[in-house]
């Protein structure tokens, strides 16, 4: 079964190529020259197929991003802090900007 994102992406690209065949047509048809209309025909072709292409990615990378959501955080990375890191005693991650004593920082 597909998303309903994944329709109306369908139904995006059918429009565009349907577009990509309908355009030279009218062109010839309203007496624009056969190169004209041909040039014409491959750009939006061109332009159906990188918008294709982005739309696709778009869409795998709004699929991944529920199943990164709830995946507890793996690695060195993913850790929460627990009070002091690698020896410090403000509890600051080392190579952090810290503040000379006291004194407020803005």
């Amino acid at each position: 079964m597909t998303s309903p994102s994944q329709d109306s992406a369908t139904d995006l690209v059918r429009w565009a190529a349907f577009s990509c065949v309908l355009v030279p047509v009218v062109l010839v048809l309203y007496g624009s020259s056969l190169g004209g209309a041909a040039g014409t025909a491959l750009g939006l072709a061109a332009v159906t197929g990188v918008c294709r292409v982005l739309l696709r990615q778009s869409e795998r990378c709004a699929a991944r991003l529920p199943a990164e959501e709830s995946a507890p955080p793996r690695g060195r990375h993913g850790r929460t802090p627990s009070g002091a890191h690698y020896g410090s005693v403000s509890g600051t991650h080392r190579g952090g900007r810290h503040s000379g004593g006291s004194t407020p920082v803005d």
